[in-house]
């Protein structure tokens, strides 16, 4: 009932029916309900609310005669404003309906996401795309001072188990947004291994990246396969960090480190660098099920399946008169998942299963190679080389032969690609295609 409408009134008087000041309603917990593991189709229905969204949204819409409460949270300061006061002023009333509508709105897109996806064929994109998040937290800044940011988390009930979202902070100061895109991009890249890997990044780009038989070993190559660019980056591990490797890692000045775990004695180290982020985010494991990637247009979002398909030698092609050595195979699948995460044009050298050479977000392939060659210097002689698409000319190839790479792996496709072969066998390198290519803008 309206307060200031005279007909809504008289119809109360008449009917007997007192006003209602207050209401207070939290509804079934259909989040908590799906989020159970193994949870049927009709226990998720009969945790779907009827009334309580209907009762929310008639209260938020007359919220100039009724308050309406949908956050527990909210139940002690609507308190303390009801006894100073003795009501709710109408700027309190205004802001717990907006909230109110916010919350149910967020309550049905979980609810119709959770039955979209359980619509009997194949479509993996539906027709409508609802994304219920929620602010964690307002950010100094965007990318740059003059731009404002905030962090949402995915709130719907089974999201990625393994995302940089559900990481817990022990330490440091705020996380920033660009601390934030580098994290994922270290993290994600760090789960392509099984073997204990250090992953660097910086600007979104890895810098350097290792694998070996421990992760104090993984991160003292990764450190030397560019001891430059990691200063003020971003490290990502894919298993604990000891004390061992936390010494070595306070030695330089790091913007966050990312691991599943630590021992006690390496947060020990670590809580010397008070400003260091450090973040522990879910057991390093690869992703399995469709998670999407989400990239913003003006005026629309673009939606695609991130590529977690296993990387396997045995679908590769050898298409050069020389076969790679075991140790140079080993190198080419390394190269070959770095760089999948590297901005286009990307070229990759590594060998023994570190990075010696990343050319990263060039406009053309030949200059990523260059860029890649001069990085590694006297190390880029015996290493292998990895490319995110086909090469256009031989030129790519002329450019890593000079340097002595020995192997090469690329998607393979172009129309010279018969150049290409023929200049891999003049100059005795290996090279295989794989028959997929790894754009990533």
């Amino acid at each position: 009932a309206r307060r200031r409408v005279q007909e809504d009134m008289a119809q109360l008087k008449e009917q007997g029916i007192g006003t209602i000041d207050l209401v207070a309603v939290n509804l079934y917990p259909f989040v908590q309900t799906i989020a159970r593991e193994g949870v049927t189709l009709e226990e998720a229905i009969e945790n779907i609310d009827i009334g309580g969204p209907t009762m929310v949204r008639a209260a938020a819409k007359n919220y100039e005669s009724v308050a309406v409460v949908v956050n527990p949270g909210c139940y002690p300061e609507i308190l303390t404003e009801l006894r100073e006061k003795g009501e709710l002023s109408s700027e309190t009333r205004f802001r717990l309906a907006a909230e109110a509508f916010a919350h149910t709105a967020e309550y049905d897109a979980l609810i119709s996401t959770f039955l979209l996806n359980r619509l009997p064929g194949e479509e993996v994109f539906k027709e409508q795309l609802i994304l219920p998040f929620t602010k964690q937290a307002d950010l100094r800044y965007g990318e740059n001072p003059q731009q404002q940011a905030a962090f949402y988390a995915d709130v719907r009930a089974n999201p990625d188990p393994v995302a940089v979202a559900g990481a817990r902070q022990l330490q440091g100061k705020e996380l920033s947004f660009n601390n934030y895109n580098d994290l994922n991009a270290a993290w994600d890249l760090a789960l392509e291994f099984d073997e204990p890997t250090v992953v660097a990044v910086k600007h979104t780009n890895p810098c350097g990246v290792a694998s070996a038989a421990n992760i104090y070993q993984a991160y003292l190559r990764a450190f030397a396969a560019d001891p430059v660019s990691i200063f003020g980056g971003i490290v990502a591990a894919n298993g604990e960090v000891d004390e061992q490797t936390a010494e070595e890692m306070a030695k330089i000045f790091l913007e966050a480190v990312i691991a599943p775990s630590y021992t006690p004695e390496a947060l020990k180290v670590f809580s010397r660098r008070k400003d260091l982020r450090l973040l522990q985010v879910g057991q390093a494991r690869r992703r399995d099920g469709r998670v999407f990637d989400y990239k913003k247009i003006s005026g629309g979002l673009l939606v695609q399946e991130m590529d977690t398909q296993p990387l396997n030698p045995e679908d590769w092609r050898v298409v050069t008169r020389r076969n790679p050595t075991r140790q140079e195979l080993e190198d080419l699948l390394f190269s070959l998942k770095v760089v999948k995460h590297v901005k286009s044009n990307a070229i990759v050298l590594a060998r023994g299963l570190q990075t010696v050479g990343i050319g990263a977000g060039q406009m053309n392939r030949v200059g990523a190679a260059r860029i890649a060659v001069e990085q590694a210097g006297a190390k880029a002689r015996g290493s292998v080389l990895a490319s995110d698409a086909f090469f256009p000319f031989k030129d790519t190839l002329e450019v890593a032969a000079e340097a002595a790479v020995s192997a090469v792996v690329q998607p393979g496709g172009s129309l010279k690609d018969e150049e290409s072969i023929r200049e891999a066998d003049r100059r005795g390198m290996a090279m295989v295609f794989t028959g997929r290519r790894f754009f990533k803008h």
